[in-house]
């Protein structure tokens, strides 16, 4: 009787570190599919910068969900406990932010991403065109890239959001409010925070409707710069 207590230990153990080589596995896909998703942004980038005018994409940011705000969302929305279902009912696991200039430029990197063949879409959401009621804008993808391991090749969602600088900006500080009042944000603060949001919108607007006009002058002066030529 005196090596039960021992080999009860042995194995819980061995389920721990059997649970813990799954779990590192789980985050890891995630992780490789970030990279993949990254690289593929970072060429496009750097393609446009050596080729073209400017480039849309200005900066790009990756996150992956730490263990405990994936536990609470688990929690939260009351999801399975198996790796198998948090992998396809959590699909925010893994998360790329891509800032850009203008709205436009927002639909054109989503084109651009989406209509690449090994990029799969399973889900848009267009808080550009709808907005959710606090303000908050931003062009929301759930797509699917193949991870391809030693053993087999898996399909992992990660989340991408685009945005303008101004819809970026006003998310983050409403994010630093909503966790400095623990979501209890007052009606005060509501209020100008969903005005600066109406204003965000507005500069968007402008900056657009100065670049398409600034571009049209460029455009016509190189016509008279190619007839001078000419003549």
């Amino acid at each position: 009787m005196r090596g039960l207590p021992e080999r009860i230990t042995e194995d819980a153990r061995s389920a721990l570190r059997d649970l813990q080589t799954r779990l590192v596995a789980f985050q890891l896909k995630y992780q490789f599919a970030l990279d993949q998703l990254e690289t593929k942004i970072n060429i496009l980038r750097e393609e446009f910068e050596h080729t073209h005018e400017y480039s849309p994409i200005e900066h790009v940011r990756t996150r992956l969900k730490s263990m405990d705000s994936l536990l609470a969302k688990i929690e939260r929305t009351n999801c399975p406990r198996d790796l198998d279902s948090v992998g396809e009912r959590i699909r925010d696991i893994a998360g790329v932010r891509i800032t850009c200039s203008f709205v436009a430029d927002a639909y054109w990197i989503a084109d651009m991403l989406t209509s690449q063949p090994d990029v799969t879409v399973a889900e848009v959401k267009d808080y550009i065109v709808e907005p959710k009621p606090n303000g908050y804008q931003s062009l929301h993808l759930i797509v699917q890239v193949p991870v391809y391991l030693s053993d087999r090749t898996e399909l992992v969602y990660v989340e991408v959001q685009i945005r303008t600088i101004a819809m970026d900006f006003w998310a983050s500080l409403e994010h630093k409010i909503y966790y400095k009042y623990e979501g209890e944000i007052p009606a005060r603060l509501r209020d100008e925070l969903r005005q600066a949001a109406i204003v965000a919108d507005h500069l968007d607007r402008t900056m657009a409707r100065l670049h398409d006009e600034v571009s049209h002058l460029d455009g016509r002066h190189d016509v008279v710069r190619h007839q001078r030529h000419r003549d």
